[in-house]
C-alpha cells in the first residue's frame, strides 16, 4: 500500500480539486474527490494518523501551480502529492484565445515535479486531465488536450510517479451511463464523477 503511517497527503489542481473548499478554513477539503478519499482512508485506516490537505484553486493552469508551489506545496512538507491539472490550459484556448502550448505545459509541470524531488521525499500521483464530449464543442478540444495528456504520461514515467489515467477512465464510464451523468459540462464531475475518481485513486494506491 502506498499510504503510510503519519502521511501528509496533498491534493493539488484546479476547480475539480478545489470543489468549493473554504479559504478561511485551511482544513476544509471541499465537496469533491479529496474529501471522499480522506473520508474513506480515515474510516478504513484510523490507526495511520493521516493528514489531508487540499490546495486546489479554481481556474488554475499549470503556470499558476508553479507560481504558488513553494507556499502551497513545499512549505506544507507533504509525503504524498496528488496533482490533477491541465484542463484549463486547454479551455483558455477556446474561451479566451489564450492557449498553452504542450512545450509550455511540460516546462512548468516539469518544474514543479523537479521541486518535489529536490525538496521533499514525497511519493507523486499524476492524474490525467480529461474531457467528455458534452456539449458537442468539447470534441474539438481533443486536438489541444491530447498532447497535454501525453505530457503527463511521459512525466509520470520520468519521475517514477503513479499515473491515474482519468481520460480513459471517464471515457470507459461513459459507455455505462451517458457522459452528462459523470460531468454535465464535460469537465466538472458530478458526485458520481468524483466518486469515480475516488475509487480509481484508491485502487491505484492499493488501498482497495
Amino acid at each position: 500500500m502506498l499510504i503510510k503511517q503519519n502521511d501528509v497527503i496533498l491534493f493539488q489542481g484546479d476547480s475539480i480539486t478545489d470543489c468549493g473548499r473554504s479559504r478561511e478554513n485551511l482544513n476544509d477539503l471541499g465537496r469533491g474527490y479529496p474529501m471522499m478519499i480522506a473520508s474513506w482512508l480515515s474510516a478504513q485506516y484510523p490507526e495511520l494518523n493521516l493528514r489531508f490537505i487540499n490546495r486546489g484553486v479554481s481556474g488554475d493552469r499549470v503556470r499558476n501551480l508553479r507560481a504558488r508551489w513553494d507556499e502551497d506545496c513545499l512549505k506544507l512538507n507533504p509525503t504524498v502529492v496528488s496533482i490533477l491539472i491541465g484542463i484549463n490550459d486547454c479551455w483558455r484556448r477556446y474561451d479566451r484565445n489564450d492557449p498553452t502550448s504542450p512545450e509550455e505545459f511540460e516546462r512548468d509541470y516539469r518544474y514543479i515535479l523537479d521541486q518535489v524531488k529536490e525538496h521533499t521525499s514525497a511519493r507523486i500521483i499524476l492524474c490525467e486531465p480529461f474531457v467528455l464530449p458534452v456539449p458537442e464543442d468539447r470534441r474539438a478540444w481533443r486536438e489541444d488536450l491530447d498532447p497535454k495528456i501525453h505530457v503527463v504520461r511521459d512525466l509520470a514515467r520520468e519521475f517514477n510517479a503513479l499515473l491515474l489515467p482519468l481520460d480513459g477512465i471517464f471515457s470507459s464510464a461513459s459507455t455505462l451511463r451517458e457522459p452528462e451523468f459523470w460531468a454535465p459540462d464535460g469537465v466538472h464531475p458530478t458526485q458520481a464523477g468524483h466518486a469515480l475518481i475516488t475509487r480509481e485513486w484508491l485502487k491505484l494506491v492499493r488501498c482497495i
